[in-house]
């Protein structure tokens, strides 16, 4: 779409002579609206600026891609993370609907020279601008070990990135993602209560609970609900603002193959090593939720509810290899 030419910008009353401050003022307000309209891909020019409200509650989405986003329920949604190609359109949709449009995050083997943290910075906060972005949303998950120099450091960098984003862009956001508890999880040893500090918000990534499993190799929930509670009820003990804790919740469940089913369902699974734990979640595969609503009616077992983990799980059976699956949501 081609813009037409700009013209100077006329007053619509005569400033007093020899006081040429109110020209130039209205000039200064000007020029943020005219750059905007130059290169802003969007329909209207004022989608690409930054939202600026802070909503009561977040509704945090992680986008991957394609066009999916066309189907989300905008009158919920308060931010999208972009971790697929960046897409204008996406952009500038969610900016109708009052959604932020964040960044996403950055290597840990980095993060101990100040000089790197300080281009790092830079070049996001230059990415965030020119695609008209609200903020960036730092995912980590990397091993630190406790007093570490990445520790301290990558405390560092989340103050450092708060504080350069909301200079820089009014109304900007900046979050860190964390485990679904502050138990050297998958051995990340942050500081938690320093890092909630330094941010907007904190997003507890309440999935994939099952990354080591230091009991019995069996199969089990994504997200088990009393683990998980613990898990906040434990972020909540160390100090840290309630508020700022927004819980991250699984669009998917894991099949797993059972090296022995029982008769009560307890499936059996094999030993794959993780992180110092000797099983974990990678005996299995993630399962998208749609899959898991198409594969259920044609289960074994159908719809079955553990009691314990307050977790819907399946078994079904794969006549090629005649072995069974079990499904944990």
């Amino acid at each position: 779409m081609s813009w037409p030419q700009l013209r100077r910008p006329r007053l619509l009353a005569r400033a007093p002579r020899g006081d040429s401050r109110l020209a130039l003022l209205l000039l200064l307000a000007l020029a943020p609206l005219l750059a905007a309209g130059t290169h802003c891909p969007c329909s209207e020019p004022e989608l690409c600026s930054p939202i600026q409200h802070r909503p009561d509650f977040e509704v945090f989405v992680f986008d991957i891609g394609g066009k999916t986003w066309k189907s989300y329920d905008w009158s919920q949604i308060t931010t999208v993370a972009v971790f697929g190609k960046y897409d204008s359109e996406l952009m500038c949709y969610a900016h109708s609907k009052g959604a932020r449009v964040v960044l996403k995050d950055v290597s840990i083997k980095d993060i101990i020279d100040p000089t790197f943290r300080t281009t790092w910075i830079a070049q996001k906060l230059d990415l965030a601008k020119t695609q008209y972005m609200d903020g960036i949303n730092i995912d980590i998950e990397q091993e630190v070990t406790c007093l570490s120099p990445e520790y301290d450091a990558l405390t560092a960098l989340v103050k450092e990135t708060t504080n350069s984003f909301h200079r820089e862009i009014e109304g900007s956001q900046v979050t860190f993602d964390i485990a679904w508890s502050p138990k050297n999880i998958d051995r990340r040893c942050y500081n938690y209560t320093g890092i909630a500090d330094a941010c907007d918000f904190l997003f507890v990534m309440s999935y994939d609970e099952q990354s080591q499993i230091w009991s019995e190799c069996i199969a089990a929930a994504n997200a088990p609900y009393n683990q998980t509670v613990t898990g906040y009820r434990d972020y909540i003990k160390m100090g840290i603002n309630p508020k700022k804790l927004v819980m991250g919740i699984p669009w998917y469940g894991y099949d797993y193959t059972c090296l022995n089913l029982s008769e009560d369902h307890v499936c059996t699974i094999a030993k794959v090593p993780f992180r110092g734990a000797p099983c974990s979640d990678a005996a299995g595969h993630q399962v998208p939720y749609k899959t898991i609503m198409k594969q259920i009616n044609s289960s074994i077992s159908g719809s079955q509810w553990n009691k314990e983990q307050m977790a819907p799980y399946y078994n079904y059976k794969v006549r090629l290899f005649t072995s069974y699956e079990h499904l944990f949501c």
